[in-house]
């Protein structure tokens, strides 16, 4: 089975091609507000090595809204022009700590002084996702990875293809309010 495997739930974007669990196509690119010019252009490079896809992977945050609703949309647009299945999962569940504690937190940039975050136990989330001040986290006593704890990590796309197996979600992963308040709740 061949699988399209999206993340644009940090500043990165990734995109990856799987035949069953081989990888055979792998792109990135960084850039923040920058999502919806890479995405289409990783998939149509990806797409010339491998164009039959039988299912797609995409991971669902947590992440700002504008940069998950581009990876999502894509996916779903996708799919579904292809008649295909797509399936979403915890961004976070594919992130992997450079060394391998029992038990470990990581997390992404939530903006604002603010992390995305969930605990894991053995490789299994068994807490969160949360956002949470940066300085609540600092405190915590158990192993931590990712942004403004370590160096910045990022979704692996094998991993988020293994989640997909047994983690599958269907809604995105918003976590906070919008930046933008409607017209009707301003003072």
């Amino acid at each position: 089975m061949n699988s399209l495997v999206i993340d644009t739930a940090t500043i990165r974007t990734s995109c990856s091609i799987f035949r069953g669990e081989t990888e055979i196509f792998q792109a990135q690119h960084d850039g923040a507000t920058e999502h919806a010019e890479a995405l289409p252009e990783m998939v149509r490079t990806g797409l010339a090595i491998e164009p039959q896809i039988d299912q797609v992977i995409v991971g669902m945050g947590p992440g700002p809204f504008t940069g998950l609703r581009v990876g999502i949309a894509f996916a779903q647009s996708f799919a579904t022009a292809r008649n295909i299945p797509w399936y979403g999962v915890c961004s976070l569940d594919g992130i992997v700590p450079p060394i391998g504690p029992d038990e470990y937190v990581v997390a992404t940039d939530a903006r604002r002084g603010e992390l995305y975050w969930a605990r894991y136990k053995s490789g299994e989330r068994i807490d969160g996702p949360r956002v949470s001040a940066v300085s609540e986290l600092h405190q915590l006593t158990l192993a931590k990875f990712g942004f403004s704890l370590t160096e910045p990590l990022f979704p692996n796309p094998a991993r988020l293809l293994s989640a997909a197996i047994t983690h599958r979600i269907t809604e995105p992963l918003y976590l906070r309010r919008p930046d933008a308040i409607p017209t009707s709740e301003r003072r």
